[in-house]
């Protein structure tokens, strides 16, 4: 039998909290409705977050877990969850208690209008300084290379109607970021402002080496623009070398030149060869990930369920 509601939330060193969001997410959901599964994907998570996960899968059938062989990350996380839901509906959100359960009636409430996608939009972020100027200047850059429009205040809260997790769920490349993976499916679709709050326990496990390998890899697999930059960086260097040798070949025949400069030489070979190794290293990250998909393993391994 098919559920009114499916929340996904993939939990990541929350151990403190599972009790506190599962809580929090019936409270509000059994207002509108009983008809309701919650799916919790334990991403390979180093502390006790699936034994806490267990003990609400034993208190009420409707909780549901997901436990994965290692820590493949949050967006991978959410396609386990995806993968398993039952809903027409389908709410995605973070297990930190920052993206707010109260709000599921309201982003339901908006979907009844008519809108297959209702994004929360974080109207008031309760994030860091830092991650707030890191994230609005990565969806900038991501903005610009990927061509489209992209909001730093919108991330994985939302709700979904099941047609548009179907479409998702049938994308199995193996780079993942699921706010793109939206973004590029359509669907009528329109944005909610919301309630944000600061975490409930611990810190972000976002890292500044973690959030910059996520930028290159969303990059990488959602844009050709740095490919196409690099083309026309090759073409600008090509044109302005062959005008400053038509310069430098002018001025020889006037007889103004007499021994040509080295440190113009030493430059201008560290730049062109700085530059080359930039662009083959650039080549060599879209070959590597195309290696990466072609060898066609698994988006994610489940160790263990609970209530399925």
């Amino acid at each position: 039998m098919q559920s009114l509601l499916s929340i996904v939330s993939p939990v990541y060193r929350a151990e403190k909290i599972v009790s506190q969001l599962v809580r929090e997410i019936k409270e509000n959901v059994s207002s509108l409705t009983e008809s309701f599964e919650i799916i919790l994907v334990e991403d390979g998570s180093p502390d006790r977050s699936w034994d806490a996960i267990e003990t609400e899968c034993k208190n009420d059938q409707r909780v549901k877990g997901i436990r994965l062989s290692r820590n493949f990350g949050q967006h991978y996380a959410i396609t386990a969850g995806l993968d398993h839901t039952k809903g027409e509906w389908v709410i995605v959100m973070d297990c930190d208690l920052q993206d707010r359960p109260e709000e599921i009636i309201n982003l339901y409430r908006e979907a009844e209008k008519g809108f297959d996608i209702v994004l929360a939009r974080r109207a008031v972020r309760k994030d860091s300084t830092n991650k707030k100027l890191f994230s609005k200047l990565f969806y900038k850059v991501l903005g610009y290379l990927t061509g489209t429009e992209q909001d730093a205040a919108v991330a994985n809260f939302g709700i979904y109607h099941h047609k548009v997790v179907k479409v998702i769920c049938s994308m199995r490349e193996q780079i993942r970021y699921f706010p793109t993976m939206v973004k590029w499916v359509g669907f009528k679709k329109t944005y909610l402002d919301v309630k944000h709050s600061g975490r409930e326990d611990g810190k972000s496990t976002y890292t500044f080496k973690k959030l910059l390998a996520l930028a290159f890899d969303i990059l990488l697999s959602n844009s050709e623009k740095p490919i196409r930059l690099i083309v026309k960086t090759g073409l600008f260097i090509s044109t302005a070398s062959f005008l400053f040798g038509l310069i430098v070949l002018v001025k020889y025949f006037a007889g103004s030149i007499d021994v040509m400069g080295y440190t113009s030489l030493i430059l201008s070979l560290w730049f062109l060869g700085g530059m080359i190794m930039m662009m083959l290293g650039i080549i060599g990250l879209y070959i590597g990930k195309t290696f990466q998909g072609v060898k066609n393993r698994p988006i994610y391994i489940v160790a263990e369920k609970e209530n399925f």
